[in-house]
């Protein structure tokens, strides 16, 4: 019997279609994939995977990204680009944004059907990246604001609202200092030569011209394109950044440093500008840096955070998969599933116990206490004769589980943590308790986006994190069980599992918890390891990530209002945590993890909460509105 295609399928093959079509290649690969939409150094395109119930704007938005990856290969010569492209970042980044809408205006002047598309995906971004919350030019990017300048110019259509912000923020002065270069734009989007000359001409009248390197000769181009130059000339890559600070970058690579000087280097080294700027909901925010003595973050460095996410689970794997892995999931933990329910009844009793009602008894008034009638016949005056019902003292609580995804948790202690978090998650919601599942991992073994970026910049000394953090959110405090139950499923899928910066997702989870509004806020890690990142600690001492996450941990011990608790899984974690336990056995997790809680949950064992003053209530880096943002 023939398969039945789903409706999912018949998009992705009519898109891929079309895809090929508009990019004039018809042996162009399109795969679709969790980290699209992207176009790969070996010009594949990788387009997200479309949902299940697939509405005619998803439809659209979908499309606009596979056009605009499209047209970029279909009217984009990278090694003419590398030839005119300035040197200095936000040089690059205008004129990178000026070449992209470029490509596109070619394909949406040709096809309205195409423009629509295109549309649709830029109002996805822009609602991204937070456009509609920009108000000053402290955040509004430059880059942005001139590649929809150039957008209107080259295509003849209106900016969309979500981004009209930012453009009225910047309009005025780029219009009065580059906009005769901006008119002549629409006139050269046939020829990317033409077009690469005018794009610097409007880089130098925005007063970027300390940014230009020295480029193609601006007096032949203005006559006419540039002449082909020889086969191994062409090839020659352009130096990335001040040729003169990579070279003694280089040369200062091989001079040992000790970790004194190390830490005074990182210190008072510069993060890059750019990663400052973060897209919504997929990229952790970085903290900015305090002057308390104590920061988490001061002796820790960052190359850049250009490619971390925060994704959630349904994101990264599309529901047919999301299912059977969940299927998947459930067989394999079926002996597991009696002890570890029987063990989360028992919590469930503790906690329903705790929040039983009680009486108040030889008040005033209230309701006659029929106990003491003999009282109010001796003495009718008699003013103790009543109680009243109140609810016993119950703190508003909401628990996170963080969940080490890292490679060395493949096999049964995933699937372990999977089933406890999945059973606790359904009995805390019985109770009334609400809880958060995250997970956190690397989108790529050994570096990844992050490293390249590094090798790219002339491998400068002590960079700092080398990876790209990938923070998974199985289910978020305010979403039901019944909602995110599938997600876990995710866990079981191959590829998944790498590499851990516990540290930075230590953070991040308490982030989250701090921007919440319950009294009582428990963070609980599950781990089976210190953080490893092989290369993040081949650039920087062994010790690296290992002394930011004792950083991390002893602020939040100390200096917030958050509860913390560690379970390590096959290591002894009670050398990082100060409230720990370690189990040998993976199986032992449901018990230790329910036992725990319900420690926690007794008031009488309780920590006290911490006595500092106002620096308990955020983060390092103002935690509370970095939450905010990301949220």
């Amino acid at each position: 019997m023939a398969h039945k295609e789903t409706p999912a399928e018949v998009f992705k093959r009519a898109l891929a279609q079309s895809t090929r079509a508009l990019a004039g290649a018809d042996e162009l690969e399109v795969a679709f994939g969790a980290e699209g939409p992207r176009l790969t150094p070996d010009k594949k395109v990788v387009l997200p995977h479309p949902p299940r119930v697939l509405t005619g704007e998803e439809a659209e938005r979908l499309r606009g990204h596979a056009d605009a990856l499209a047209l970029r290969i279909a009217h984009h010569d990278e090694t003419a680009h590398a030839k005119s492209r300035p040197s200095g970042q936000l040089a690059r980044e205008v004129f990178d944004a000026a070449e992209e809408m470029r490509c596109q205006a070619l394909g949406a002047n040709a096809m309205a059907g195409v423009a629509n598309n295109l549309t649709a995906a830029l109002v996805e971004t822009c609602e991204k990246k937070g456009f509609a919350r920009m108000a000053d030019r402290n955040s509004a990017p430059l880059a942005d604001a001139v590649s929809l300048l150039v957008r209107e110019r080259l295509t003849k259509l209106p900016t969309p609202a979500c981004a009209a912000g930012i453009v009225d923020v910047w309009r005025e002065e780029i219009e009065r200092k580059a906009g005769p270069v901006l008119d002549k734009l629409s006139g050269l989007s046939e020829d990317q030569s033409l077009f690469a000359h005018a794009a610097r001409e409007l880089i130098r009248d925005l007063d970027l011209g300390d940014d230009l390197s020295a480029g193609p000769d601006d007096s032949k181009k203005a006559e006419a394109p540039q002449e082909d130059q020889p086969e191994a000339e062409a090839q020659e890559p352009e130096p990335d950044g001040d040729s003169e600070q990579q070279t003694v970058e280089l040369q200062q690579s091989d001079t040992p440093i000790d970790d004194g000087e190390l830490v005074e280097a990182q210190v008072q080294s510069d993060v890059q500008e750019d990663s400052d700027m973060t897209e919504e909901g997929q990229k952790p925010i970085r903290p900015n840096f305090t002057d308390e003595p104590d920061d988490p973050n001061q002796n820790y460095k960052v190359f850049t955070r250009a490619h971390d996410e925060i994704i959630e689970a349904d994101e990264l794997c599309d529901p047919e998969e999301l299912a059977r892995l969940r299927a998947y999931l459930d067989q394999q933990l079926k002996p597991l599933q009696s002890v570890v329910g029987r063990l989360a009844n028992r919590l469930q009793r503790r906690l329903m116990a705790k929040q039983n009602r009680s009486w108040t008894f030889d008040l005033e008034e209230g309701v006659l206490d029929t106990a003491r009638l003999t009282r109010v016949i001796v003495d009718p005056l008699s003013a103790l004769s009543f109680k009243e019902e109140v609810e016993a003292d119950f703190k508003d609580t909401v628990v996170t589980l963080l969940l080490d995804n890292s490679g060395s948790m493949r096999g049964r202690p995933i699937m372990v943590a999977a089933l406890c978090a999945d059973i606790l998650a359904r009995t805390l919601e019985r109770c009334g308790v609400k809880v958060e599942i995250l997970g956190f991992t690397t989108r790529a073994w050994k570096g990844g986006m992050s490293k390249e970026d590094w090798l790219k910049a002339g491998r400068p000394p002590q960079p700092g994190r080398l990876n790209d953090l990938r923070h998974v959110v199985y289910k978020s405090a305010d979403a039901p069980w019944r909602r995110a139950r599938r997600h876990l499923g995710l866990m079981m899928r191959e590829g998944l599992l790498k590499e851990n910066i516990d540290g930075e997702a230590l953070l991040w989870a308490h982030d989250r918890l701090l921007g919440r509004q319950e009294q009582r806020r428990i963070l609980m890690v599950i781990s089976d390891g210190a953080p490893v990142d092989d290369s993040t600690l081949s650039a920087n001492p062994g010790n690296y990530l290992e002394r930011h996450l004792r950083a991390v941990i002893h602020w939040i011990e100390t200096r917030s209002p958050i509860e913390l608790i560690a379970i390590g899984i096959g290591h002894d974690v009670t050398r990082y945590y100060r409230r720990a336990v370690t189990i040998v056995d993976a199986e032992q997790l449901g018990g230790v993890m329910i036992d725990k809680l319900a420690e926690l949950f007794d008031e009488a064992s309780a920590p006290a909460p911490p006595t500092r003053k106002r620096s308990t209530a955020a983060a390092p880096g103002g935690g509370a509105a970095r939450v905010a943002a990301m949220r």
